[in-house]
C-alpha cells in the first residue's frame, strides 16, 4: 500500500519534500538536484507537513497536511483552542515541479469538488514554497514508519454483534496517516457534501493505537482528548476496536485505499 488550492485556500499544503532520507540535512539543493525521476518526487512527498498564518484578530492558525499513497488532507485550525476552520483534499500527482490535486472534499466550498488545481513548487531541503504564496512548509515526518501509515477507507463495522461489510461508493470515510499524524474525513464525491473530520497525532505500541485529538469539526469540546484502541492488521486490513469518543463500543475494518485510476466511486 504501503492535487490548490483555491485562493482563499491558496496555501495548499502541497507538500513536496526532499528525497527522503532520515536526516534531510542539505537545505541548499534545488528540485533538480534532489529528483532524477518522478517516482522519486512522489516518494519524497510522503509524510506530514506544517505551516501557519495569522488571522485578522492576531490569532495564530495552524495548517497541517498529510500526504500519503496518492492522497492528501489539509486542515486549518486555531492554535490555542483547536477550533476547526476548514479542510480540503483529494488525490494528487506530480510532474517535474508542478503539483496537481483533484479535490474530493472541501468543507468551505463544495462546488470545488471534482476540480483540479495545480501549483508550482520550489523545494529546498525539508522545506517547500509554492508559487504565489509566501508560506513556508516544513516537514513533520516522512511517513515511512508505522504499521498504519497510508490512506484507508472504512469497509466494515460491527452492528448488533454482526460485522457488516460494504464497498465504498460516492460516500466515503477515509482515514489518512503519516508516521505521526492522522485525520479522518467523511465526504461524498458525487454531491460534494462534507460531513465531518477530526485529527491530530497518534502512536502505535504493542497492539494499541492511541490518538491525541487536535481538531474535531463536529464538537470542539473533544479537542485534547486521548483515545486508545486495539488494532491488528489482518490480510492487509486494519481491524480497529475499542470505545468511541462518545463512549460507545466500536469494531471497524479499514481497507487500504487504491489509486484514483482504480478507485471505484
Amino acid at each position: 500500500m504501503k492535487i490548490l488550492v483555491i485562493i482563499p485556500l491558496l496555501v495548499l499544503s502541497m507538500l513536496t519534500t526532499t528525497k527522503h532520507s532520515s536526516t534531510l540535512e542539505d537545505t541548499s539543493k534545488s528540485n533538480d538536484e534532489f529528483y532524477s525521476v518522478e517516482s522519486d518526487i512522489s516518494k519524497a512527498l510522503q509524510g506530514a507537513w506544517k505551516s501557519s498564518e495569522t488571522n485578522e484578530a492576531g490569532e495564530k492558525i495552524i495548517i497541517t497536511t498529510i500526504v500519503m499513497d496518492g492522497y492528501l488532507a489539509e486542515t486549518y485550525y486555531h492554535e490555542n483552542s483547536g477550533e476547526f476552520i476548514r479542510t480540503f483534499g483529494g488525490s494528487w500527482t506530480v510532474h517535474e515541479n508542478t503539483f496537481s490535486l483533484i479535490l474530493e472534499f472541501s468543507s468551505s466550498d463544495s462546488t470545488a469538488v471534482g476540480t483540479t488545481k495545480e501549483l508550482i513548487f520550489d523545494l529546498k531541503g525539508d522545506t517547500i514554497k509554492f508559487q504565489g504564496s509566501d508560506k513556508i512548509w516544513t516537514r513533520i515526518d516522512s511517513g515511512q514508519k508505522g504499521d498504519l501509515n497510508g490512506a484507508w477507507l472504512i469497509t466494515g463495522r460491527k452492528r448488533d454483534g454482526n460485522m457488516v461489510r460494504r464497498t465504498p461508493g460516492d460516500r466515503k470515510t477515509m482515514k489518512i496517516l503519516s508516521s505521526t499524524r492522522f485525520q479522518w474525513i467523511a465526504f461524498n464525491t458525487a454531491s460534494g457534501q462534507f460531513s465531518g473530520t477530526g485529527g491530530g497525532t497518534y502512536k502505535t505500541e504493542n497492539g494499541t493505537y492511541t490518538e491525541q485529538i487536535e481538531f474535531f469539526s463536529r464538537d470542539n469540546s473533544r479537542v485534547g482528548a486521548q483515545l486508545s484502541f486495539q488494532y491488528e492488521v489482518i490480510e492487509k486490513e486494519w481491524h480497529h476496536s475499542g470505545m468511541s469518543s462518545k463512549g460507545a463500543p466500536i469494531y471497524e475494518i479499514w481497507s487500504p485505499r487504491i489509486m484514483p485510476e482504480k478507485d471505484s466511486k
